[in-house]
């Protein structure tokens, strides 16, 4: 089968001998010699099956076929041009869609924000997924995951963090008004406690500060919720006490939903990171979102 694709140095070698008249000159456009531009001219004209050229000693001219052809060429080239000076204008300035996915339980932490994200950015489309699974960044295609704990080694991926945060014990006001407020570790034996099961399946224990030492503390499971966004809705509603992430928490604490139990018992938790696929070639639109994530976890008054 016969080969008619032509390549862009073909047509562009072609629009700058039609453009200048010469071959020579051509080659001076393109920073190149005399000689690549006649082959390449050449392996145009034999892909076309057609002369593009009238050749002299004095003169270059465009044949009909190759005065039909330029026009194509230049709009080719054109079309190009713009989208390559469209991609430059996307990497200066955030346009786009951003695909974000976060553990469900940051769901109120940003929500109520992301109209100010859209002031600052109207030109970016935020497509959001919260769960709690790890996901796969680079085989689903997303732009940035958010994630806090242990994270998958993944070469093809940038980690950066953006912020510390604490595990704290919490419980609704109405749960304290029927069941009063624990005093101490030993109290919360006789509390009703919702449990995060992991997406490892494994039931995650309560980390406790006492006597300025850690020490893990195994809850009796009233309730277990595999998502955290139902965890924290559990406990709003009054069905015991659970161990959240502080950021988290803290729109819910400032709202009155939620009440601190027992404060001095509160941990280091894991960080909180995000990953980001080919992060080193990171678009501005990218960039604006991780920023935004940052600004909003490094805040005192989320």
């Amino acid at each position: 089968m016969e080969q008619t694709d032509a390549s862009l140095p073909e047509i562009a070698a072609f629009v700058a001998v039609a453009q200048t008249g010469s071959f020579t000159r051509a080659a001076e456009h393109l920073a190149t010699n005399k000689s690549n531009v006649g082959k390449a001219v050449q392996r145009l004209e034999s892909r076309l099956g057609t002369r593009l050229f009238q050749r002299t000693t004095r003169a270059v001219r465009l044949t009909e076929d190759g005065e039909t052809y330029l026009v194509a060429a230049r709009s080719a080239l054109d079309t190009l041009r713009d989208a390559a000076q469209a991609l430059a204008a996307r990497r200066e300035e955030p346009i786009g869609r951003v695909r974000l996915d976060m553990p469900s339980g940051f769901r109120q932490l940003f929500l109520p924000t992301l109209s100010d994200l859209r002031k600052c950015y109207p030109k970016v489309t935020l497509e959001l997924s919260v769960t709690d699974r790890m996901s796969d960044a680079v085989g689903e295609g997303w732009d940035l995951v958010v994630r806090a704990g242990e994270l998958p080694q993944d070469s093809e991926m940038t980690v950066r963090k953006l912020c510390d945060i604490r595990l704290q014990l919490y419980a609704a006001p109405e749960y304290l008004n029927r069941h009063g407020m624990p005093s101490s570790i030993a109290d919360l034996i006789d509390h009703d406690a919702v449990i995060f099961r992991g997406f490892t399946g494994r039931l995650r224990q309560w980390f406790l500060m006492e006597n300025g030492y850690i020490s893990e503390y195994t809850p009796n499971p009233t309730f277990v919720l595999s998502d955290g966004q139902a965890l924290i809705d559990s406990t709003v509603i009054g069905l015991g006490i659970a161990q959240i992430y502080d950021r988290v928490a803290l729109p819910y604490v400032q709202n009155g939903q939620l009440v601190p139990v027992l404060p001095a018992t509160s941990v280091p938790g894991p960080p909180v990171h995000a990953l980001i696929p080919g992060g080193h070639r990171m678009p501005a639109k990218t960039r604006a979102v991780l920023e935004y994530l940052a600004e909003r976890l490094r805040s005192e008054t989320v």
